[in-house]
């Protein structure tokens, strides 16, 4: 009933979409990425400050291998999370597309850790299975007609 065309959760959004409000979710959305940002910016200056404190294997959850890189592609992505989540919460459409992208690209990356896991029922197929969950409701929230109404004024 709740996903359903007129239901309960489309009649919110289109309330706050006529509104001009922020929907409570797109706070939630927002803050989801300016934490993940916040960690990665936190553990790149960690490591760039005080090589070895902090492993660089601490990033693989969010950057899914991108952590070989090193420390500045914690930091760049950090930076990329912030922009988009204070661009959502300021409710810029290039930032719900974006948004949109980055999520995409985190479920894309997350697909060879689900796998192996799947292989031997290991408990990294519970975090990485979750870790495509949330991407997908982020990209099917931020794609929803009455959330990207919100974003034109």
């Amino acid at each position: 009933m709740v996903f359903r065309r007129g239901g309960i959760l489309d009649r919110r959004l289109h309330d706050h979409a006529v509104s001009g409000e922020r929907p409570v979710g797109l706070t939630a959305v927002a803050v989801i990425f300016l934490i993940a940002a916040s960690y990665l910016i936190v553990l790149g200056l960690l490591i760039l400050a005080w090589p070895g404190v902090v492993s660089m294997t601490m990033g693989s959850p969010i950057l899914n291998g991108l952590e070989l890189a090193g420390p500045y592609m914690f930091l760049l992505i950090g930076a990329m999370g912030a922009a988009i989540g204070f661009g959502l919460l300021r409710l810029s459409n290039w930032a719900r597309r974006v948004g949109i992208l980055a999520s995409l690209i985190g479920m894309v990356m997350l697909i060879p850790s689900v796998s192996a896991a799947a292989v031997d029922f290991r408990p990294a197929l519970f975090w990485s299975g979750l870790g495509v969950i949330v991407r997908m409701v982020v990209v099917w929230y931020l794609y929803q007609t009455p959330v990207a109404e919100t974003f034109r004024r």
